[in-house]
């Protein structure tokens, strides 16, 4: 089976467009920070061109950087492949009162761990996004425009990522790890918005 992280720019965008609901949101979401992310690595290499990384501000975010675009990466094709595993748990015989409960109790974990990739997508950006002004700040000001782009990716994942959990469990009765995720994603959805918000303020006052 072809991995999407495999496919070209222009075969990854065609099999999104297809007819077919993965690889959708969650897995451009996913796509989307990692590219964020590495965008925030470039800007760390051209600020410390010629320098050692070292134990750096600078130094410190490419690792990370580079540590939670590899992640996203594989996020991509863990979103898609829990569409499927919904799709499999709906697949399952419901004849007898057994299957019922078999096929109900399949369904909920496949729905409950679909919701759970995106978060991770979001809780990646968010880790990102917590250290954005000091590469707005300190990185290669002829990059400003670059760290800007990323900024802007890593807020659109984070809150696609949240959409995507929240439409995996609306249809779900409440429960106790309902609520969990529920309230982890609003936790991640409050810390963005005051990190986006941050950094564009920053961006404003060194004039983009």
């Amino acid at each position: 089976m072809c991995m999407l992280m495999d496919l070209t720019v222009h075969d990854f965008m065609g099999t999104v467009a297809a007819d077919s609901p993965a690889p959708g949101g969650g897995s451009v979401a996913a796509c989307t920070g990692a590219c964020g992310a590495a965008l925030m690595a470039m800007v760390c290499r051209l600020t410390l061109r010629g320098r050692e990384e070292g134990d750096t501000a600078v130094g410190r975010m490419l690792a990370l950087a580079e540590e939670k675009r590899r992640e996203m990466e594989v996020l991509v094709e863990e979103d898609a492949a829990a569409f499927h595993r919904v799709m499999d748990a709906l697949r399952l015989p419901k004849g007898t009162p057994a299957e019922k409960e078999k096929r109900r109790q399949a369904l909920l974990e496949a729905t409950l761990y679909a919701a759970r990739v995106p978060l991770r997508t979001a809780f990646l950006c968010v880790e990102l996004l917590e250290h954005i002004q000091v590469l707005v700040d300190r990185g290669n000001q002829n990059a400003l425009s670059d760290a800007a782009v990323a900024l802007e990716c890593l807020y659109a994942a984070c809150r696609g990522a949240c959409y995507n959990v929240r439409i995996n469990l609306k249809g779900l009765e409440p429960s106790a790890r309902k609520e969990v995720i529920l309230q982890q994603m609003e936790e991640m959805e409050r810390r963005a918005v005051g990190y986006y918000l941050a950094g564009r303020e920053l961006l404003g006052q060194k004039g983009l």
